[in-house]
């Protein structure tokens, strides 16, 4: 189609300014709170750890995520643009889809990362430097780039090839890899297994992963003599693993439910479909503000 129109939530068309209202107040306070934790983590010379690195690249995921679907979002629920040619035709509907799962995908590898880092510097403190370098940080990076472009190109091509004769009507408030495919007049079981195969590879097995890792960290908690210890260590992974909580509920939710889900309501799944992409990275820099003290103290000094 020469364009997708996008019709926001069927059946709540007109409570879309009123919930438009929340989206935009989470994704300024998205904005705020992650701009504060980079330059803060960024002015602080105390704060050039790994761990606060791979905080920091957690923050430009979440400002990037937020940044590809919520203004669009805002733009439909105000009716101020309901197609894609603000987005210069299908180009764009592409565009922003592939941005969504790139970014998204990115983002789990560096929960992955922070999850091994909590791993050595809990089960393996003597190494944790000797470890955790820049270079092997900056490697992490660059790692989780190149998957996520690798598991999501492809994705692409599976929509260009299918036939839409004409069907450009998207009941979604931005374009969606299924929501996309379904308005083609051919058969995209290829489509629905390529997601299924795709989400196993990245976030899937990052979650295997992170169980693992939490599993080693808990049994060696469990051997330590001194019960303080052990509570000190644990306050420092209540951060990551409410941020892991928040991440992957909703996200794996919409995504098994937009392809198995067929009794789900369309309104139910979009409204998940947008708490993904807009919760996370409201909470993420409030939950490691209030949670590590090093943050706080420096994020109230610099304000």
């Amino acid at each position: 189609p020469a364009f997708f129109i996008l019709v926001g939530i069927p059946g709540m068309e007109k409570s879309h300014t009123w919930i438009s209202i929340p989206v935009c107040m989470m994704y300024c306070a998205a904005l705020f709170g992650n701009l504060v934790l980079l330059v803060t983590i960024m002015k602080e010379r105390s704060l050039h750890e790994p761990m606060y690195i791979f905080l920091c690249m957690l923050a430009v995921c979440d400002l990037l995520l937020s940044t590809a679907t919520v203004p669009k979002t805002l733009s439909v629920l105000w009716s101020l643009s309901q197609n894609s040619r603000g987005w210069k035709g299908p180009l764009g509907c592409l565009a922003q889809m592939f941005s969504i799962y790139f970014i998204f995908v990115a983002e789990s590898a560096v929960l992955l990362a922070m999850a091994f880092d909590r791993y050595i510097a809990i089960c393996d403190p003597l190494r944790y430097t000797a470890v955790l370098t820049c270079s092997v940080v900056g490697k992490v990076g660059v790692a989780a780039l190149i998957r996520s472009f690798c598991i999501m190109f492809p994705a692409i091509f599976l929509l260009k090839r299918l036939p839409y004769c004409g069907h450009n009507i998207m009941p979604h408030i931005y374009c969606e890899h299924i929501g996309v495919a379904r308005l083609a007049c051919a058969d995209i079981s290829v489509n629905i297994w390529y997601g299924v195969a795709a989400g196993f590879l990245s976030a899937g097995l990052d979650v295997i992963s992170i169980a693992i890792s939490y599993a080693l960290i808990f049994r060696c908690l469990w051997g330590l003599p001194s019960p303080p210890a052990s509570s000190k260590a644990l306050h420092t992974c209540g951060s990551h693993l409410c941020v892991i909580a928040m991440f992957y509920t909703p996200a794996f939710f919409s995504f098994l439910a937009h392809r198995f889900g067929q009794h789900v309501p369309q309104h139910v799944l979009i409204s998940l479909a947008n708490l993904y992409v807009v919760v996370p990275p409201m909470l993420n820099p409030i939950i490691y503000g209030v949670r590590t003290r090093q943050i706080r103290e420096h994020v109230a000094h610099l304000l």
